[in-house]
C-alpha cells in the first residue's frame, strides 16, 4: 500500500514538472507579426478554436502570447515511419505550425505538419504545393505512431488504474476486510458493477468470466471522461477511433462467446415460418455485427463531444455577448453557465461509463444465454 501511494505521488510530481516545464516555440518573424494582436473574437474564429480543441494534437498547447507570438506548451514525442525508416523527435520542432510551412529535416527526410497530420515531402521538394482543395500534391502521409495528447491520456488512465487496483488487490491479499486509501473509492464501484450490471445481465453462473473486461471498460471510460474536464484539454472519448476500438472489443467478446443456442436462434430462428428464417437471420446478424457496436461507439462519441462543445461555447459567451451586455455581465453569465454545465458533465462522465458498460454486459448476456428447450 505504501509503495502504491509513493508511486502515485511520484507520478503526480512528474506530471506537474512536465506541465510547468513548458517550452517556448519561436515561430518565424512574419508569423510572429501575424500573431500580434490576433485575438479570437469573431464567431468563425471561436468555432475554429473549439474544433481545434476537440481534435487530437501532438502537444499540449497552454496559451499564446499574442504580443510576442510565442507559444507555451508541453511537447510530446513524434514517432513516424517514413520512406527512410523510423524518425523520432519532439513536436516542438514544428514550432506550432499546422499549415505545412515549417519543415523538419531528419537526414534526407523532410516532414511537415498539416491539419494535425504529418506529411513527408517528396524527393527534391522544399515547400508544400497545394491543389485547389488545399490538399498537398507533393507530399504523402506517414505512418504515425506518435504519443499524441489522446495517447498520453490513455496511458495515464491505464497507469492510474494499475496503481489503484494494485493497491486494492494488495490490501485483499493481506486480509484487510476494509480497504484503505483509494481502495475505499474503488471497492463500492467494483461491487456496483458486479451486482447491478454484470449479474443481472449476464447471469450468476457466467458473469465472472467477463468481469475483468467490464471493470476495465467502466473505469477506463470514467477516468478518461474526468480527465476531459481538466484544463489540459483531453478529449479522448470524443475521438471516434477510441470509441470504435472499444465497441469492437465488445463485439468480438460477445460474438466469440456466443452459445450454441444464441447462434441457432440467430441463424435459424425457431417458431417462425421457414421462408422468413433466412431474412430474419440476415437482420439478426446485421444487428449483432454492425448496429449494436455502432450504437455503442456513436453514443459515447457524440455525448462527450457535445459536452466539450457546449462548455467551450458557453465560455465564448464572454466574447460574443460583450457588446450587447458589457464585459462584466457577459463574463459573469459565461462563468455561471459554464460552471453549471461543468458540474453536470461530472455526472455525465460517470453516466456514459455506466451506459457503455451496461449495454456491453447486456449484449454479452444475450449471447451467452441458454434457452430452455421444451
Amino acid at each position: 500500500m505504501m509503495i502504491a501511494k509513493k508511486s502515485i505521488k511520484l507520478i503526480i510530481a512528474l506530471f506537474c514538472v512536465l506541465i510547468t516545464s513548458v517550452t517556448f516555440a519561436d515561430t518565424d518573424k512574419s508569423h510572429q507579426e501575424d500573431q500580434k494582436g490576433n485575438t479570437i473574437d469573431t464567431p468563425s474564429e471561436i468555432k475554429e478554436y473549439i474544433q481545434h480543441h476537440l481534435k487530437d494534437s501532438h502537444d499540449f498547447h497552454l496559451f499564446t502570447n499574442n504580443k510576442t507570438g510565442k507559444h507555451w506548451s508541453m511537447p510530446l514525442p513524434v514517432i513516424v515511419w517514413t520512406s527512410n525508416g523510423l524518425k523520432v523527435f519532439m513536436s516542438s520542432e514544428f514550432h506550432h505550425d499546422d499549415n505545412g510551412q515549417v519543415i523538419v529535416e531528419k537526414g534526407d527526410t523532410r516532414l511537415v505538419k498539416l491539419h494535425s497530420k504529418i506529411y513527408e515531402l517528396d524527393n527534391g521538394a522544399t515547400t508544400v504545393a497545394f491543389d485547389d482543395s488545399h490538399h498537398p500534391t507533393n507530399a504523402h502521409k506517414v505512418l504515425d505512431f506518435s504519443i499524441t495528447k489522446s495517447v498520453f491520456g490513455m496511458l495515464l488512465a491505464g497507469l492510474l488504474m494499475i496503481l489503484g487496483f494494485g493497491s486494492l488487490a494488495k490490501g485483499y491479499k493481506k486480509g484487510k476486510n476494509i480497504p484503505t486509501g483509494i481502495g475505499r473509492v474503488l471497492e463500492p464501484l467494483v461491487i456496483y458493477v458486479r451486482d447491478d450490471i454484470a449479474k443481472p445481465n449476464i447471469g450468476e453462473k457466467k458473469y465472472r468470466k467477463f468481469m475483468g473486461f467490464l471493470l476495465t471498460v467502466f473505469f477506463f471510460i470514467w477516468i478518461l471522461n474526468l480527465l476531459g474536464l481538466t484544463p489540459l484539454g483531453f478529449n479522448v472519448t470524443g475521438q471516434i477511433a477510441v470509441t470504435v476500438c472499444l465497441a469492437i472489443f465488445t463485439a468480438v467478446i460477445y460474438l466469440f462467446s456466443g452459445s450454441k443456442d444464441f447462434w441457432m436462434h440467430t441463424l435459424w430462428m425457431p417458431g417462425v415460418p421457414v421462408i422468413l428464417r433466412p431474412v430474419l437471420a440476415v437482420i439478426e446478424l446485421v444487428g449483432f455485427v454492425l448496429i449494436k457496436p455502432f450504437s455503442l461507439l456513436v453514443r459515447l462519441f457524440a455525448n462527450m463531444t457535445a459536452g466539450h462543445f457546449v462548455v467551450m461555447s458557453l465560455i465564448a459567451l464572454m466574447i460574443t455577448m460583450k457588446e450587447a451586455f458589457g464585459p462584466v455581465a457577459s463574463t459573469g453569465m459565461s462563468l455561471v453557465l459554464a460552471l453549471f454545465i461543468s458540474v453536470i458533465e461530472i455526472l455525465v462522465a460517470f453516466l456514459q461509463a455506466f451506459i457503455f458498460t451496461m449495454l456491453s454486459s447486456l449484449f454479452i448476456g444475450m449471447a451467452v444465454e441458454e434457452h430452455d428447450h421444451h
